[in-house]
């Protein structure tokens, strides 16, 4: 499966994804299935652009992707 594989375009797809989600029509529900759909969409926004922020390195077929949770990533830790 490494074969021909490039983590970047990952990634760049995980952002396409990400910037899809924002961009997506509220479709003509109200009430719970309103509010249903919009924390639906706000976890997938989320899923994706973590995955979209990742560093990512591939050797020798070991796909590592390395993401910062920190709240301020400026301190260092």
């Amino acid at each position: 499966m490494a074969d021909g594989f490039n983590p970047q375009e990952m990634i760049d797809r995980f952002r396409e994804r990400a910037d899809a989600v924002k961009k997506r029509n509220l479709p003509a529900v109200g009430g719970e299935e309103r509010r249903l759909f919009i924390e639906q969409a706000e976890r997938d926004f989320m899923d994706f652009a973590i995955i979209a922020d990742a560093s990512v390195a591939l050797d020798d077929g070991i796909l590592t992707l390395t993401i910062n949770l920190r709240q301020n990533s400026d301190s260092g830790g």
